[in-house]
């Protein structure tokens, strides 16, 4: 039983490993082929905490999984280097199959992970290359101080609208002064709003650099600058699927694209039942928002006419602007993406495009 035989065959022995990854610690649990635990451990959650737990001449390492969050893209990187066969799992398929556990714990999910790499059922997510990610939070820290600084003009016309002081149209370059020409008469409420308009001055400062820095990036990339051709994308929309899509090639053909971003319609069927419902909205909400917005911006600002504007303008008074602005973000994405992989521009006519 213990000869030479048995110990070569030990040996070539496959192992599955699942980690349950928190801030502070992680949950390793190793499975051989067999779905045999062979070893569970808790460890900090650092790379070299975690490949000094994984890595072991007797493990024959198939695949690695873990969930996708906060420290994954950290990670897997690491692990990658370290020549491991790491699986980043997206986050909705995991929780599904784990919900089946009836303890939930650190170590059961870790359990869990394991035995999902061993049978093969689940869902990977593309981790983003580190330069996509450096571009991705250029983009959201801009959004935040957008946000921030579109919270406070807000509150400040609905505070001032309870002593009838109305702050009417006035753009983000007049605000300020419209509302200290409100209050110009009343210095008690000068004085509670003086904070937030210095705070709103600092915040658009700052949003101004984000900006000119965002310019810089996209003028630079061969890339952006070709997705720019296409009518209703600008700066921002070009970065932002330059950054989420990361690497064209990962997906099967450009239709593709649509699907994972969430623009595409959800299906039900069961028994008699079979219908078509509302867009899945899965995927980078961000890039969805992004193409919404150039859909509308091509459908309601250009003035000049393109086939892809006849297109959707048909679908319109078939089925609506909302539905024609949802078709055109879909066929966006396709477009943008067919554009990245053939290195060619928008063409503004059907006959240029068949050419």
């Amino acid at each position: 039983m213990n000869g030479p035989k048995h110990q070569k065959e030990k040996r070539s022995m496959e192992h599955f490993g699942g980690l349950d990854v928190s801030v502070n610690e992680t949950s390793v649990c190793i499975v051989d082929e067999t779905g045999r635990v062979v070893r569970e451990v808790k460890v900090a959650s650092e790379p070299d905490a975690l490949l000094q737990a994984l890595k072991n001449n007797t493990y024959r390492f198939r695949r690695i999984g873990l969930e996708a969050g906060p420290l994954s893209q950290w990670l897997y990187s690491a692990f990658a280097e370290a020549g491991l066969p790491v699986i980043c799992v997206e986050t909705r398929h995991m929780r599904a199959v784990l919900k089946a556990q009836i303890n939930k714990t650190d170590r059961n999910d870790a359990r869990g992970i394991a035995q999902m790499m061993r049978a093969g059922l689940y869902r990977p997510v593309h981790v983003k290359t580190l330069r996509s990610q450096k571009l991705r939070m250029l983009l959201t820290h801009r959004k935040l101080l957008q946000s921030k600084a579109i919270a406070i003009e807000n509150d400040l016309r609905g505070t001032l609208r309870n002593f009838g002081l109305k702050v009417g149209v006035a753009g983000a370059a007049r605000f300020e002064a419209r509302i200290k020409e409100l209050v110009a008469d009343i210095p008690d409420l000068a004085g509670m709003v003086e904070p937030l308009l210095i705070v709103r001055r600092v915040l658009r400062e700052q949003i101004a650099v984000l900006h000119r820095r965002l310019l810089v990036i996209v003028k630079d990339d061969e890339v952006c600058r070709r997705l720019m051709t296409v009518p209703g994308v600008g700066p921002v929309v070009a970065l932002t699927y330059r950054a989420t899509i990361d690497v064209p090639a990962r997906f099967r053909n450009s239709r593709a694209v649509g699907a994972v971003l969430g623009l595409t319609p959800c299906k039900y069927q069961s028994g008699e039942s079979d219908y078509t419902g509302a867009i899945s909205k899965c995927g980078d909400e961000m890039m969805r928002v992004m193409l919404y917005e150039a859909a509308q911006i091509l459908l309601m600002r250009s003035t000049r006419w393109s086939w892809l504007k006849a297109w959707a303008m048909q679908i319109a008074r078939r089925r609506g602007m909302k539905k024609a602005i949802v078709a055109l973000a879909r066929r966006l994405a396709v477009i943008m993406h067919r554009i990245w992989v053939d290195g060619t521009e928008f063409c503004w006519t059907r006959e240029a495009a068949v050419a």
